[in-house]
């Protein structure tokens, strides 16, 4: 199994958290609040241990659960704590109205981590496009990634499988702006074309 570390307490830290220490994973929880970072290691049990802010990640995958503004200070404020890891972003750039993206069309907040992260570190878009409460249901819900290193994709693949989720690879990091997109049309189908939030986005082999 994989070794994770989640930066961030909040509620998709805790889903992924619940999913990947019932899938065998070692975890570690990291927060700005140590406190608050102990407390969601003990809630999600399994051996979670809690780390510290700054300090280098215990995980070879590390998933960065922050809003999405947060995303690259946080990674700056790491840097070389950070080298030779797997960075998961899993952030959705929402303009205010959660009807757009934050970001520029030629680039992503996945594309802006990579370039804060040290060279070393492999950057991977994912989970994105899952409502947490659908996520935290678990079962084969589809999950959209990018990335550049393939042997990164790989190891993050086993991640999410023992999730008992199925890894969906879209091509390399520059597909994270659509995949970022993607999120943007999950909350359009969710206001209107299905009219709630009880849904994920997912492919249907015909073949």
């Amino acid at each position: 199994m994989s070794s994770i570390t989640l930066i961030g307490t909040g509620n998709m830290a805790r889903t992924i958290g619940t999913l990947a220490v019932a899938g065998g994973n070692t975890v570690e929880v990291i927060g700005r609040d140590a406190a608050k970072s102990a407390a969601l290691a003990k809630t999600l049990g399994g051996g979670a241990t809690a780390g510290t802010f700054g300090a280098a990640p215990a995980g070879d995958i590390v998933v960065l659960a922050v809003l999405f503004d947060s995303a690259v200070p946080v990674v700056r404020e790491f840097r070389d704590a950070l080298a030779g890891k797997i960075i998961v972003d899993i952030t959705n750039p929402f303009n205010a109205t959660g009807t757009g993206l934050a970001v520029p069309h030629n680039t992503s907040i996945a594309q802006s981590v990579a370039e804060a992260a040290p060279a070393s570190a492999h950057v991977v878009k994912a989970f994105n496009t899952l409502f947490r409460h659908v996520l935290a249901q678990g079962g084969p819900a589809d999950v959209f990634m990018a990335g550049d290193d393939a042997q990164a994709k790989a190891s993050v693949s086993t991640f999410i499988e023992s999730l008992g989720l199925r890894p969906r690879d879209t091509g390399d990091l520059s597909m994270a702006h659509w995949v970022e997109g993607a999120g943007v049309l999950t909350m359009g189908l969710a206001r209107y074309g299905v009219g709630n939030f009880d849904f994920s986005l997912g492919i249907n082999n015909l073949g």
